[in-house]
């Protein structure tokens, strides 16, 4: 059952809550069984390149610890103008072998700078009409900084140093590939 649902069966009569509230020694004997240091959870580098569209939910998921209080996501999305011309879509093309190994990389710098433990990055290729995700990045941290840091760290290196080229549809049936601003080897130009 998600989070959104309710199921009548919790507020029915035949609902009984307990006749005592169990007490700290009643549950002590289950917790002290499992520390939380003994938890051993090695951490995660999921990268994917998809033509598939992305579940923000599913990637989010992926990153999900009992050693953290944090998940962190950000959604990239296709928006439906730019400068003035209404966009139906973008195309995506990547050197894959070259933009997985780039993002690695990325992962690696993160774990360097922040206290993080699961990194997922997904990014869809071919084309991504409106409104539809094409980057999902999450991170799992024990604490909010680390994964928001790491989240905003990881998009701006996607877009600088990832190969990874986009081509805007407009609705007059033309279309344009675009520079990316942010990109180390497109800064001379």
């Amino acid at each position: 059952m998600s989070s959104l649902e309710i199921s009548s069966s919790c507020c029915s009569p035949e609902t009984r809550l307990p006749s005592s509230r169990p007490s700290v020694e009643d549950n002590a004997s289950e917790i002290s069984g499992k520390d939380v240091d003994d938890v051993e959870e090695k951490p995660k580098d999921i990268i994917q390149f998809t033509a598939e569209k992305l579940s923000v939910g599913k990637v989010s998921q992926l990153v999900v610890s009992p050693l953290c209080g944090a998940v962190s996501v950000f959604v990239g999305t296709t928006r439906n103008n730019f400068e003035g011309k209404n966009v139906i879509s973008l195309e995506y093309e990547a050197y894959v072998p070259m933009a997985e190994n780039e993002i690695r990389k990325i992962c690696s710098d993160i774990r360097q700078k922040w206290p993080v433990r699961h990194i997922a990055v997904f990014h869809r290729l071919g084309l991504v009409p409106v409104s539809e995700a094409s980057t999902v990045i999450a991170v799992s941290s024990a604490h909010r900084a680390a994964s928001l840091e790491a989240v905003s760290y990881a998009i701006d290196s996607l877009k600088a140093k990832v190969p990874i080229w986009k081509k805007e549809i407009y609705e007059e049936s033309t279309s344009s590939w675009k520079r990316n601003k942010e990109c180390f080897w497109a800064a001379g130009d």
